[in-house]
């Protein structure tokens, strides 16, 4: 039996040094979240805001944005030591359509964000709020 427990003790050591270097290596890094509007510009000229988002945590207001068409919502966090970092933001599409969405959930976007240069690339369009790994192909993840 004694002999079991060591093996044991031994293998979840083994596993734990081995996990070590990426949840260290998590705790370092910068992800960058972006947000952007890819709305249609329905009713709104060129130049008019037609999208208003705020984006926080629970320990930080990212404040509030009056986006026209086009332009990119961007800002930077890391992953706390409990990895329960969480950025959310509630979407107002002018005159159309209100949506919130999670932005960054450290449980979730800790390995899908490393591909594109540590980034959440996030795309505000007509039919729901898109996400991408890559900044190529996107995935409606909230649908208005």
């Amino acid at each position: 039996m004694s002999n079991l427990k060591s093996v044991a003790l031994t293998l979840l050591l083994y596993i734990s040094i081995l996990h070590l270097p990426f949840v260290e290596s998590i705790w370092f890094l910068n992800y960058h979240i972006h947000v952007t509007n890819d709305l249609p510009l329905v009713n709104s000229p060129p130049g008019k805001p037609n999208l208003f988002l705020r984006c926080k945590s629970k320990n930080k207001d990212i404040g509030d944005r009056a986006m026209v068409k086009g332009q990119d919502y961007t800002w930077d966090t890391k992953i706390n030591a409990l990895q329960t970092t969480l950025f959310f933001c509630n979407a107002r599409w002018e005159g159309r359509k209100r949506r919130s969405f999670d932005a960054f959930v450290a449980n979730r976007d800790d390995r899908r964000c490393l591909e594109y240069h540590n980034s959440c690339m996030w795309s505000v369009r007509e039919d729901g709020i898109y996400f991408s790994r890559n900044n190529a192909t996107w995935f409606n993840e909230y649908p208005w």
